[in-house]
């Protein structure tokens, strides 16, 4: 069957193509009732306007973007990007809005803003979503002289004049260590995720204060890139050490899951000779034996919160940074007093 053009819809109607473009793009032009009519005829006809024909109209794409520089294989093995994306689209779905995610392997610091710059000169997107913030990111200037709606997830001092969403870490880095603390624990330690990333300096500084202030050893913190196996090898670095911790802090559940593998192949009781908790509760933390201790939080709304502010900023309306809810502690079984302090 042949696809219905606009000089079709405008000849059912009696208008000229002009007024039809006008309709369908919700530019002013023709009267209330033209546009109705015209509307009803597109849609009995099943008349969809291509993206290359609605960019050049002026109409909105009606897409926002998320380009994520890590490999393809991260979203099969990371809950949080699963729940993060399934809390935009939650709230994108509600105003026809649809998400265009691209992996970035290339690992070249401009790899990124080149998409975003042709995403924006192609007009496939009406903004984008900033993940994975560096120290001084050189992405959030150059998208902002992009004139491309954006918002940061991650920390205000990261996002410069673009608004940002992000929840305190240190709040939820104290909450672990007191915990930890309150067991007996006193040498800590904590396998990190990419060192450059402005979140993990936030976990890192919060982490070195909140030992500080209870007195504990200086702790020791391990850089890996979240993966499993690197959980994995950075948990028997520490663990096979001449002073081995009695509690682990893990930047994501996934190395924090591997790392109970590794400990209990190294024959390191767990929790009785070391402690592990996970940062980003998942529904497989409590089915683990014994269950993992971890920082919750509601990805799937910070997810949300962070499209409702996009289609903000994409509106034109001003957009103030939003201080989402920390992760709190959830106790299960990877922690306890240990045997031997």
């Amino acid at each position: 069957m042949k696809r219905p053009t606009i000089a079709d819809i405008a000849r059912e109607a009696g208008v000229s193509k002009g007024a039809v473009s006008y309709a369908l793009n919700g530019q002013p032009g023709v009267s209330a009732a033209t546009r109705e009519r015209i509307l009803a005829i597109a849609e009995r006809a099943g008349y969809r306007a291509s993206t290359a024909a609605r960019a050049l109209a002026g109409a909105p794409a009606k897409v926002v973007g998320l380009a994520l520089q890590r490999p393809a294989s991260t979203l099969g093995v990371e809950p949080f990007f699963m729940e993060l994306i399934s809390g935009l689209e939650a709230e994108l779905s509600q105003h026809s809005y649809a998400l265009l995610l691209q992996m970035v392997p290339d690992d070249r610091a401009d790899a990124e803003t080149e998409i975003y710059r042709q995403w924006w000169n192609e007009r496939r997107v009406d903004g984008v979503l900033l993940c994975d913030v560096r120290v001084d990111d050189p992405r959030v200037a150059a998208v902002h002289r992009m004139g491309l709606p954006a918002v940061v997830i991650g920390p205000p001092s990261v996002g410069g004049p673009l608004p940002s969403i992000w929840s305190d870490d240190a709040v939820s880095v104290t909450e672990a260590v007191e915990h930890l603390a309150a067991l007996g624990h006193r040498r800590l330690a904590r396998v990190a995720g990419i060192r450059e990333l402005a979140h993990t300096r936030s976990r890192t500084e919060a982490f070195a204060a909140a030992c500080a202030r209870r007195g504990l050893a200086p702790p020791e913190t391990v850089w890996t890139d979240y993966s499993g196996s690197d959980g994995a090898r950075a948990t028997h670095t520490l663990l096979t050490a001449a002073t081995p911790p009695t509690a682990i802090i893990y930047d994501n559940d996934i190395m924090a899951v591997a790392g109970l593998s590794a400990a209990q192949n190294l024959g390191r009781a767990v929790p009785a000779e070391v402690s592990i908790v996970a940062w980003d509760d998942s529904p497989v933390c409590p089915l683990l034996h014994p269950p993992l201790t971890a920082l919750s939080r509601d990805i799937g709304a910070y997810g949300t919160h962070a499209a409702r502010m996009l289609l903000s900023a994409v509106a034109g309306e001003p957009v103030a940074d939003v201080h989402d809810e920390p992760a709190h502690l959830t106790v299960r079984g990877s922690t306890a007093a240990i045997l031997r302090p």
